[in-house]
């Protein structure tokens, strides 16, 4: 559905984005990464046609967003990091305006406008001048103008920012179930964000990508080994021997605090479950076994982990 080949784009004689390529599959979300000024907006539109890239090539629904560029615009809806709203407007004259411009039929449009409304939770703002709207509320009538025209793709560039937890919970679960009917691609710097919402990942760092993937492969691959937790009753130092002993076990690391029961990260050797060791370790030995359960890296712990990388 998206096929990014090598794009490049330089401002003057310094590149923004530098050889970008990646493939979002039909009906998939797909989370694009980095922290502020890594390349992720103007990534994006160069996607949507809005800046054309210095080189490499990027096809939206097999249409060449330099060659076609008419043709990507009608299969996209584009939510900027900052909504083009018209302040004077009420939300349902607006919704229609953007209705008629993104070339919906004229019969069509007021079940578009009202379709549109009520998935973004502005069904009972819809006579509401827009400039009396709080952030939150705003952020919504630029998600509403992306989806009016039920777009195969989307392009959503800092979808939740402004709004308030709640806001954000029923803004991702809509991001969510889009998946399947369209192509979603989900810039943000909240990690949370694309954990939460994205099945695959693109991390992006000065411009470059530094990793693609699963949050839960790039989690495998960087760790390279296997990190359980367990929660002993016992003397801290003592547990921490014992468990050190436990074959295939690479480290031990104990919580700070805790008052005759601790918490324990045991590191294993890559491609080794060591459970059932700790279990008959910390048992054997006379020790009370409260908890066990695998840990994985978090996107934040990969996130840094990959930036810092790249810094360096």
């Amino acid at each position: 559905m998206i096929e990014v080949d090598h794009i490049t784009k330089y401002y003057g004689q310094t590149p923004a984005v530098q050889d970008v390529s990646f493939r979002v599959e039909k009906g998939e979300i797909l989370g694009f990464l980095g922290p502020n000024g890594a390349g992720k907006t103007t990534t994006m539109r160069m996607l949507t046609c809005y800046l054309p890239p210095s080189e490499g090539t990027a096809r939206v629904a097999g249409y060449d967003v330099f060659e076609d560029s008419m043709e990507v615009r009608r299969r996209i809806g584009y939510l900027p990091e900052h909504p083009p709203l018209y302040p004077d407007m009420t939300v349902a004259s607006y919704l229609t305006f953007v209705s008629k411009i993104k070339g919906v039929d004229s019969k069509k449009q007021k079940n578009a406008v009202d379709s549109a409304a009520e998935r973004c939770g502005l069904a009972d703002r819809r006579d509401t001048i827009i400039g009396k709207l709080s952030k939150g509320y705003r952020q919504r009538v630029g998600l509403a103008q992306a989806l009016v025209h039920d777009p195969e793709v989307l392009i959503l560039d800092e979808p939740t920012i402004g709004l308030d937890p709640r806001q954000i919970i029923e803004v991702r679960e809509l991001i969510k179930s889009l998946a399947g009917e369209h192509t979603v691609i989900l810039s943000t710097h909240i990690l949370s964000e694309a954990s939460m919402t994205c099945e695959r990942v693109v991390i992006i760092n000065r411009g470059k990508i530094v990793a693609m993937d699963t949050p839960e492969n790039l989690t495998a691959r960087l760790m390279g080994s296997e990190r359980i937790y367990v929660q002993v009753q016992g003397p801290a130092d003592v547990v921490t021997a014992k468990l050190r002993e436990v074959p295939n076990v690479v480290d031990v690391v104990p919580e700070p605090g805790g008052n005759g029961v601790r918490g324990f990260f045991v590191d294993g050797k890559e491609k080794h479950d060591i459970r059932a060791e700790l279990a008959s370790a910390i048992v054997g030995n006379g020790f009370g076994l409260l908890e066990m359960r695998p840990v994985g890296m978090s996107l934040e712990e990969i996130f840094l982990q990959l930036t810092e990388e790249e810094g360096n």
